[in-house]
């Protein structure tokens, strides 16, 4: 089997300097960070955001330094254009309403199929961290986002980052999965082969669900311009080892799966359903890691710390093949032992009440490395 490579694309938050508010500077962002990013440098739907990408890499240490570079560069530039680079879920602060779309044709068109009931939504500013584990041919990809389906709830957990949505202390670890799955298609995928994923997809496109065929939001799906499978339910973090956590183990996990569908190996996740799926979703996003968990597999309580170790388990061969076992031990348990994203911004407002200190907080955190 080809080695697998993978790559991590984060959207991020733009709050002016002086108010800690989400501004509309992508543009003059975009442009200086372009220069050395290029085409990694992307817009995002609300122009008060950007994403970055990061090149296909082999190592995980490769793709830590990718990160780091392109948040740095992002960070200068939105640095000279009198703001501050914020990987958050959602906004920490309340947001100038409506929320102003970025001016591409294609954005226009998203904003007049879904309406301004989500395109405005509060916290409609959306910060997700989509991982690509490649290169896969399309039947690859979708059988392997199939066996997936039961372990991305506990990772849905590990990166809760976004208990504050514009001012409001929503309860939830996960602000952002809750706004997000106002959107049509969010959520787990069926279970479907190459004819079965084209008859979705053309469906939903005669129906008006879907605007294009880059619409389609399941938690995992086969790009439609990159040779990957791309995992996208997770929240951006700050601490970009969180990034590389779920990069480690999603190929970790992608190679152990690959291997079991060439043996013939049946699938192990026969039990799941997508009500038990969308269960376990919801109770990663509202308590994340520490709370109670659902196993999508049983339907029973358990714990989201021993989901984690099952799944590191679970991968184990993947992530002995690429190295990568001593690393996820390492992070997971930094996880396990500590704060999860959600957990610190709690815990940074509570040194004194300061929504502002989190952004703050969030930006440098942000940069670091």
């Amino acid at each position: 089997m080809e080695l697998l490579r993978f790559g991590v694309e984060e959207e991020y938050l733009l709050a002016d300097s002086v108010s800690r508010v989400t501004v509309a500077r992508a543009a003059a962002v975009l442009t200086e960070a372009g220069v050395t990013l290029g085409e990694r440098a992307q817009p995002e739907f609300i122009a008060t955001q950007v994403e970055g990408c990061t090149p296909p890499v082999c190592t995980a240490a490769e793709l830590r330094d990718a990160l780091l570079a392109v948040r740095s560069v992002f960070g200068v530039a939105a640095r000279r254009a009198g703001c501050l680079l914020v990987a958050s879920g959602t906004a920490v602060l309340p947001s100038v309403h409506p929320l102003p779309v970025t001016d591409w044709a294609r954005y226009r068109r998203i904003a007049a199929h879904v309406g301004p009931g989500i395109a405005d939504q509060v916290g409609g500013e959306l910060g997700g961290c989509h991982i690509h584990v490649g290169d896969l041919d399309r039947p690859s990809a979708l059988a392997v986002q199939a066996r997936l389906r039961p372990w991305l709830p506990v990772l849905e957990s590990v990166a809760v980052n976004s208990p504050f949505c514009e001012g409001l202390h929503t309860g939830s670890s996960s602000s952002r999965a809750f706004r997000y799955a106002n959107w049509p298609t969010v959520g787990p995928a069926p279970v479907v082969d190459g004819p079965g994923y084209e008859d979705w997809v053309e469906h939903a496109l005669a129906e008006g669900i879907m605007l294009d065929r880059r619409s389609l939001y399941w938690y995992a799906r086969p790009s439609e311009h990159l040779p990957t499978v791309e995992i996208r339910m997770a929240d951006v973090n700050a601490d970009v080892d969180v990034a590389v956590l779920l990069a480690v183990l999603l190929r970790g996990m992608t190679h152990v799966l690959l291997e079991e569908l060439r043996s013939g190996v049946p699938d192990r996740s026969g039990g799941v359903t997508g009500r038990r799926l969308r269960a376990a979703h919801d109770r990663a996003a509202w308590g994340g890691l520490a709370g109670p968990g659902v196993d999508p597999v049983t339907g029973c309580l358990r714990p989201w710390r021993e989901q984690l170790g099952d799944l590191v388990r679970r991968a184990t061969p993947g992530l002995a093949m690429y190295g990568d076992l001593p690393l996820a031990e390492r992070l997971a348990g930094k996880l396990v032992n500590g704060r999860t994203g959600a957990e610190t911004q709690r815990a940074v407002h509570a040194r004194n009440g300061s929504l502002a200190e989190v952004v703050d907080h969030l930006a440098a955190a942000t940069l670091r490395g």
